[in-house]
């Protein structure tokens, strides 16, 4: 049993790992990326099972991975917890309720789910926020388990902590819900904002999504124009997303460009004049005019940038 329970630990830090890994250079999860799996022993293991949303690799005695599928437009929504959890989430709750697999409280799935509560075993939630794309949360658990709601909860765990257990504080599970929130708060929005212009930046037209941001026209912090909707962003590459936040470039309500006079009176090589060429050119747009900039918001960030000029 002990022998059991330390290979088990193995892999799931194993599991860990490599999923942490990705999430440092992706901002979100592909499924093919999850059906790539990790490696322990110079064997591969898979992360999730395509088919279903609970999954205990056959070598592991307990859980290890849960999710929650962003479904496509018009395709059937087979679970409450696919349109409830990002719901929740914003609406602050501590845990997100997810569906029991099928009626069966006692069915291997539903059973595992209640094992990982009992045991307070750490997880990982892949949480859709685009179809096929996933946020990873490492650790979440499984914080309650209803044999008569046929649903399980899951409860988040504090980030970048060595220690993997469940948050026993109010505060911790705050904290935790805080980090969660946010991270879904940025994928979301990014998904949305860089989908809408096809994947690239709307300055230069660079087509390489991973190095591409949604910048804010107003910032989130903003209560009355900051929310994280397709009108408050634009997709920029990250030194144009740096220039706009440093108020060097500005657009202003009619989508025309502006360089501030502090870069055009510098001569540094060819980025520099890249820049600096943008100066009096148009904005590119998305295909959609709902998706195209809010005027009213570019209008209160164009009078930050003529007000540092």
């Amino acid at each position: 049993m002990a022998a059991d329970l330390d290979h088990d630990t193995l892999l799931r830090a194993a599991a860990f790992e490599r999923v942490r890994a990705l999430c440092e250079v992706h901002d979100h999860l592909t499924a093919q990326q999850l059906g790539e799996g990790f490696y322990f022993e110079g064997q591969r293991y898979p992360l999730v099972n395509p088919r279903r949303g609970i999954f205990k690799p056959a070598q592991m005695r307990f859980l290890l991975s849960v999710n929650t599928v962003f479904p496509k437009t018009g395709n059937r929504v087979w679970y409450d917890d696919q349109r409830e959890v990002h719901r929740q989430i914003f609406d602050g709750d501590q845990m997100v309720d997810y569906a029991f697999m099928g009626d069966n409280p006692d069915a291997a799935d539903n059973r595992w789910l209640r094992q990982a509560f009992e045991n307070q075993i750490p997880i990982i939630y892949f949480l859709g926020i685009a179809p096929g794309r996933y946020q990873a949360i490492v650790p979440a658990f499984i914080g309650g388990w209803d044999r008569t709601e046929r649903r399980a909860h899951i409860a988040f765990g504090l980030p970048d902590e060595q220690i993997l257990a469940l948050p026993s504080t109010e505060i911790e599970r705050r904290y935790a819900l805080r980090a969660v929130k946010q991270r879904l708060h940025q994928a979301s929005f990014r998904e949305a904002v860089i989908g809408a212009y096809r994947g690239r930046c709307a300055l230069s037209g660079l087509p390489e999504p991973m190095l591409l941001d949604a910048a804010h026209i107003v910032e989130d912090r903003d209560e009355l124009l900051g929310q994280p909707v397709v009108r408050n962003g634009i997709p920029l590459s990250k030194i144009h997303h740096a220039a706009f936040d440093a108020h060097l470039i500005g657009i202003d309500p009619d989508y025309r460009l502006h360089v501030s006079g502090r870069l055009l009176a510098q001569n540094d090589g060819p980025m520099l004049e890249a820049i600096k060429g943008l100066d009096g050119g148009l904005l590119r747009l998305p295909k959609r005019a709902q998706d195209c900039p809010d005027r009213d918001r570019l209008a209160s960030r164009f009078e930050r940038f003529k007000a540092a000029a």
